[in-house]
């Protein structure tokens, strides 16, 4: 049965003309096409590029007008919040981690001084035992220095520490920006 198919099917296709002529000549057309210079195409580059351009100057706009923006004067920090030198155990944490902590514990003053007196009450507080519990901890890891809970807790604590000072910002910041009021 497939064979009568392909039968019929080659037959068909000997009847097929095998050779089609167009029914103009396209020749002229094409030769003007390749003799006639294209248009450059640097337009197109030269718009992106322009583009480019405004949002790198728009951005930087931006950036100049966000970092010259009213500036705060940075206080000293208390005595009775002075930050000591974290430590773990017997070695100095990163000084990723104590540049992290500088910075946070530099804009206390001013952040705390935002706050309404209840409020900065209660973060002096937090901190406080915070800082106790480091100093705690570090005591006890002295007298036990490969004791991985007090390690754990002890990494914990600073963690907790750099929590309660960025949250100080952002509690001044969510304040200095609320517009619904």
């Amino acid at each position: 049965m497939t064979e009568a198919k392909d039968d019929k099917l080659a037959e068909a296709a000997q009847r097929l003309a095998t050779e089609i002529s167009p029914t103009r000549d396209l020749w002229p057309g094409i030769a003007d096409a390749i003799a006639t210079p294209r248009r450059p195409g640097w337009t197109p580059m030269f718009a992106q590029a322009a583009a480019v351009v405004m949002l790198i100057a728009a951005s930087s706009a931006v950036t100049y007008v966000t970092v010259k923006g009213p500036q705060q004067a940075v206080t000293q920090v208390t005595p009775e919040l002075a930050f000591e030198r974290a430590s773990f155990g017997s070695h100095n944490l990163g000084p990723g981690f104590q540049d992290a902590r500088n910075v946070l514990a530099a804009e206390l003053d001013v952040e705390l001084a935002r706050l309404s007196p209840a409020a900065r009450d209660d973060v002096e507080a937090n901190l406080e035992i915070v800082q106790k519990a480091i100093v705690d901890i570090n005591r006890a890891l002295e007298q036990d220095p490969d004791n991985v809970l007090l390690q754990e807790r002890l990494l914990s604590a600073y963690m907790d520490e750099l929590s309660v000072l960025r949250r100080v910002g952002g509690l001044t910041r969510n304040v200095m920006m609320r517009n619904d009021i």
